[in-house]
């Protein structure tokens, strides 16, 4: 998320719904032009079988009519360019898409990364998880163990879809992985992005020492209580992003994306940084002097392929695209779950547990009753 209700997104989100970013691109590529720049697109992005088991891919297969309620699974990661490839790569952010049947409107629901669940044992073909108690972006971490590549995303992805669907009841329809890494590619090509900045905002990876140079202005460490301290480096000050509307260098818009720690509310505050970040991105992306310009937005079209993959359930990219049609920007909208706040689990420290109406809303989901859901709680409608 008639103009009573809060939450409305700009009109670029509508094809969002089709399966994220990269249908957002599609839907706007294919008002231009059905068949050359279509194509174009459809060939820029990785496309991958995520979901395994786990998903709803064997109901509907190739060109068809998409029919009934849908539910995708969209994973962001920002795994760092120099990562050891056998350390564990956890989910960034985990929002579930829920379209209903009737495919005129359409949820983002964020399922807090921190969360305390059961994730079910999982054999991957390279290593055996038997299966525990673990913070809910480790089922991404623990699908993909000991492998890399395309074997790594697809194993990841299917025990996160086979985690939420065994805690939650919630099956997929397809999935995509966000690269917020491989964003700031796109950003350089587009040179830059124009966004609104709504809470003042300081970088714990980037600040300027007393020469003028690049330094890192906080020394991270972990507590007693296991949990990440922070310690201001003498001399160094912190890039701080201020409130109003700004334009990011590539570098400042990735570096905003990733900042929690001192958030008054921690990773619900970037889950809503990311989603504004987006916004502004595919804004420029359609902005006339992208689309009007073949040589330059083939070049966004080559890089976005590069920082994404989709799962579509085994149907064809422009059906998802024209079976949401119908949906529009004032259509989306973002609910919160744990009514935007840490909810602390009170057993394990730096973990949270789901509240009782974000359990509702996850029931709702499963029942296709969204709809019902969110006239009754209004109030869980986040502002765009």
């Amino acid at each position: 998320m008639s103009k009573s209700l809060p939450g409305r997104d700009p009109r670029w989100a509508r094809l969002l719904i089709a399966g994220g970013v990269a249908l957002t691109l599609l839907a706007a590529v294919a008002l231009i032009s059905k068949q050359v720049l279509f194509s174009y697109a459809t060939r820029s992005v990785a496309q991958q079988n995520l979901l395994g088991d786990s998903g709803r891919q064997a109901q509907q297969k190739g060109h068809v009519d998409i029919t009934g309620a849908k539910n995708i699974l969209l994973i962001g990661i920002d795994a760092r360019p120099d990562q050891d490839p056998n350390e564990l790569v956890r989910a960034d952010s985990i929002i579930i898409l829920h379209i209903p049947a009737s495919h005129d409107q359409a949820y983002l629901v964020s399922i807090p990364r921190d969360t305390w669940v059961k994730i079910p044992e999982y054999d991957n073909g390279a290593r055996v998880y038997e299966g525990g108690h673990d913070k809910i972006n480790g089922a991404y971490a623990w699908g993909g163990n000991g492998l890399t590549g395309a074997n790594q995303r697809a194993h990841a992805v299917e025990l996160l879809a086979l985690t939420i669907k065994t805690l939650w009841g919630i099956t997929f329809d397809g999935a995509a992985i966000v690269d917020f890494t491989g964003f700031q590619q796109v950003v350089e090509v587009l040179g830059g992005v124009d966004m609104y900045v709504d809470e003042e905002t300081t970088s714990i990876h980037i600040g300027k020492d007393a020469k003028g140079d690049y330094a890192v202005p906080f020394r991270q460490y972990t507590r007693s209580d296991g949990g990440q301290g922070l310690s201001p480096v003498p001399g160094v000050t912190p890039q701080v992003y201020h409130v109003g509307y700004q334009h990011l260098e590539p570098w400042e818009a990735l570096d905003f994306v990733r900042q929690r720690e001192l958030l008054p509310n921690s990773d619900y505050d970037r889950q809503r940084h990311q989603q504004q970040f987006l916004k502004a991105l595919f804004k420029k992306m359609l902005s006339r002097d992208v689309l009007t310009d073949p040589g330059k937005l083939n070049s966004v079209l080559q890089v976005v392929g590069k920082a994404m993959t989709i799962d579509s359930g085994g149907i064809d990219l422009a059906d998802w695209v024209y079976a949401m049609k119908g949906i529009g920007g004032d259509d989306l909208l973002t609910i919160k779950t744990n009514n935007g706040t840490f909810h602390n689990d009170p057993d394990v420290a730096n973990a949270e547990l789901l509240d009782q109406t974000t359990l509702d809303l996850l029931e709702a989901i499963r029942t296709e009753q969204v709809q019902t859901f969110v006239a009754g709680h209004l109030d869980l409608v986040a502002p765009s």
